[in-house]
């Protein structure tokens, strides 16, 4: 590769487009109508359901919650669905859709290739075996979410581990490492299934489906904290990660370390990850589209990738969880209702890949 497309690679990634004019105001422009969508499409949830509310309903309640006005002067029932379960739930979708969808980007951007999703390291297994684990041993795994968040870390620090070579982790090797690891914990649930009781069995089968079904202002309290730090940090480091997504040699030609900053965008994204998955469950999808959605719309710059996936991740999840809860009598899990709508979106992205952007 030549210094003239090096630089012109790093130009386009650092946010100038084609001609080498500066694009900045545009994609500010589409962040913000991405988060009027967000604000409306939350809005929307709230309203919608079997009890239905007006908008003047929603904003009575949670403008009462939110400047701590008297509770009392709110009817009952719009306060107990409105502010005690609509608003957790449609909050922790928030947060969990975002949180997968920057991790998507940032494991996209660091294995350069469009295909991986956050459970690429096994997480997703590692964190199913946890729940598992927590729901046929209660008396030891006391806590689901907490072993599912343990499990979920340590099968992506042993893919790491396992993918280090001479103080490198190469990305096809890390790739690999996670497969394995992912499948081995795909064989320690199975295990685990053939060894519990019925009720045991549907409880893991019902969990690894991914839902919102219990979400409580407890849960948001939980993962607020760690995706609103994750996603500043990643967001912080979306240079570092446009340098990444180069490639190692192209890195260090740069003067960047990248054996160090991947190490560091990897393990946060698995943080995110593992909180998302050990509260909720395993939803596929948001993780893979979101940030070609973004990519799409903005370029590959991941300085606007980054909180366009988070928005947009959290659209896409409360679209779907809207859906799971008002299209049957019984809810459905969420899990598949994002895996239906997801297919179809994945055939268009591969009908179209020259759309594509991703560098």
């Amino acid at each position: 590769m030549t210094e003239t497309t090096r630089l012109k690679r790093l130009l386009e990634r650092m946010g100038y487009d084609d001609v080498g004019g500066f694009s900045e105001y545009k994609k500010i422009l589409i962040l913000l109508v991405i988060a009027a969508l967000m604000f409306i499409s939350a809005l929307t949830a709230v309203v919608m359901g079997k009890y239905g509310f007006t908008v003047l309903d929603v904003y009575q309640t949670v403008f009462t919650h939110v400047t701590f006005g008297d509770v009392s002067a709110i009817e009952k029932l719009n306060n107990t669905i409105i502010w005690d379960i609509r608003a957790p739930r449609i909050l922790l979708t928030l947060f969990v859709g975002g949180a997968l969808a920057i991790a998507g980007a940032v494991f996209q951007g660091v294995f350069r290739n469009p295909l991986v999703e956050p459970y690429i390291l096994g997480v997703s297994s590692g964190a199913a075996f946890g729940a598992a684990l927590g729901i046929v041993f209660p008396a030891i795994f006391f806590s689901l979410q907490l072993s599912a968040f343990a499990f979920g870390s340590i099968a992506v620090a042993v893919a790491y581990l396992l993918a280090r070579v001479r103080g490198e982790t190469p990305v096809v090797t890390l790739i690999l490492a996670g497969v394995i690891v992912g499948s081995i914990f795909a064989a320690l649930v199975s295990l685990l299934k053939y060894l519990s009781t019925d009720a045991a069995l549907r409880e893991i089968v019902f969990w690894m489906m991914g839902g919102f079904y219990y979400a409580t202002w407890n849960d948001v309290r939980v993962i607020a904290p760690v995706v609103i730090i994750g996603f500043i940090v990643l967001w912080a480091l979306g240079w570092k990660l446009n340098i990444l997504s180069m490639g190692d040699d192209e890195a260090r030609t740069l003067g960047v370390n990248p054996e160090r900053y991947k190490f560091i965008v990897i393990s946060i994204a698995t943080a995110v990850t593992a909180f998302a998955v050990s509260l909720v469950g395993i939803i596929a999808w948001v993780g893979l589209m979101m940030p070609h959605a973004s990519r799409i719309l903005l370029g590959p710059d991941n300085r606007y990738v980054i909180p366009a996936s988070f928005m947009m991740g959290g659209i896409y999840l409360m679209i779907c969880d809207t859906m799971a809860r008002t299209l049957t009598n019984a809810e459905i899990p969420v899990g598949i209702i994002a895996s239906i709508l997801g297919a179809p979106y994945l055939c268009y992205l591969l009908r179209n890949k020259g759309r594509i952007i991703f560098g």
